[in-house]
């Protein structure tokens, strides 16, 4: 890298993913994050000068990330106030654009979810105006998305669970998943689950769960000193069809998104899919790595099940996508499942992931999707 403020990943930590965590405050477990993150990156909380963090009280107006600065023990000159731009991949590209123009030199990007107590503003619920009026829930937005794919190209239930199946057991032996320990799976196990919301069956599903994450980006120049590899920032792009689940997501409308984004983000890092060694994706069920790997351009429209289902997605295919099990067997916590994407994808670069891909040079790191109707993607790479 030539530019001194090129933005890197210097940091990145995750707390304990649990189904619940009953002896955890919000507090305590997104200040775990935040110094964890900052300790792997080899500073003090006193370097930090941006905060894009979960603020989950008490003290301060709910949500306002300023009120880290007193938990950090300085003034700070970047912070954000929204949960999506506190976690994953939008969080991690507005953190760099900060960096990069000089708002700030290190910040710090995550939070964390307690589903079973609340967390104030980062564990309260959003009214959503299709959910209310009828009945309708995250997952079944997901299924309608799904549904009319199988519908228009012969995709099959098979092929969903033949991810499901690839996914779960990732998880199953990586030892910090939620999930460890309780497979192997089989694609015959998840048809065999019970349905939750056609084509989905309760194996097809994630996991939802406690825990929190956090990343450190600061410039290529301070990480010369720090003693993590850098991971670079080298390109990035986001794309929104419309708010999140105000109207029922139609595969005609939201079947490709990320399409867009993935062609400037790829433009910018100056690669293209198939460079790309590890893939870190949203994966709220398995339908939605199908639709990815089409929208990504690692396949043509409609040719995802085919690809998924021939094990170009496992640790040892052409297109490994989360080796740490993602949302369906290491963790879901909220939006901080997003940042979860970001330390796997940099364990990788590192080359210390538990399920490593051999020479991992660049990874991919693609949040919120076809159901949500938006989408964020990051290119990261390997610096030396």
């Amino acid at each position: 890298m030539t530019d001194r403020r090129s933005p890197v990943i210097a940091g990145v930590y995750a707390t304990e993913q649990a189904l619940s965590l009953p002896d955890r405050t919000a507090m305590d477990l997104a200040l775990e994050a935040v110094r964890g993150a900052v300790a792997d990156a080899g500073l003090a909380p006193s370097d930090i000068d941006g905060a894009q963090v979960d603020w989950p009280g008490p003290g301060g107006v709910p949500g306002e990330g300023s009120s880290w600065a007193r938990m950090l023990g300085r003034d700070l000159r970047w912070t954000s106030d929204s949960m999506l731009d506190n976690a994953g991949s939008r969080g991690l590209l507005k953190a760099a654009a900060a960096v990069r123009a000089g708002y700030a030199d290190t910040v710090v990007v995550g939070g964390c979810k307690l589903v079973s107590r609340g967390a104030g503003p980062v564990g309260a619920g959003v009214p959503l105006e299709f959910t209310d009026v009828w009945g309708s829930y995250v997952i079944a937005q997901f299924a309608l998305v799904a549904a009319r794919h199988m519908h228009e190209y012969g995709t099959t239930s098979r092929q969903l669970a033949e991810v499901a199946a690839i996914i779960r057991n990732n998880g199953t032996t990586n030892p910090e998943a939620m999930m460890y320990g309780r497979g192997p799976y089989t694609a015959d196990d998840v048809l065999a689950s019970r349905m939750v919301a056609t084509p989905f069956h309760l194996l097809d599903c994630c996991i939802v769960g406690e825990g929190g994450a956090a990343l450190v980006v600061t410039t290529a120049e301070r990480a010369r000193d720090l003693p993590q590899p850098p991971i670079a920032v080298l390109g990035g792009a986001m794309e929104y069809h419309q708010a999140a689940y105000a109207n029922p997501a139609l595969l005609s409308e939201v079947g490709m998104l990320g399409r867009d984004a993935a062609t400037r983000a790829y433009a910018m890092a100056g690669i293209g899919a198939h460079d790309v060694d590890v893939f870190s994706l949203y994966d709220p069920n398995s339908f939605e790595i199908i639709r990815q790997l089409e929208a990504l351009g690692l396949c043509g429209e409609g040719e995802g099940g085919p690809l998924a289902a021939s094990g170009a997605i496992a640790v040892g295919g052409k297109h490994p996508v989360n080796p740490d099990g993602g949302c369906l067997a290491y963790a879901w916590n909220g939006t901080q499942q997003m940042t979860l994407k970001v330390v796997e994808a940099v364990r990788q670069l590192r080359g210390t992931a538990v399920h490593q891909i051999a020479d991992a040079e660049l990874a991919v790191v693609g949040n919120a999707g076809s159901g949500a109707q938006h989408y964020e993607m990051s290119v990261l790479g390997r610096t030396g």
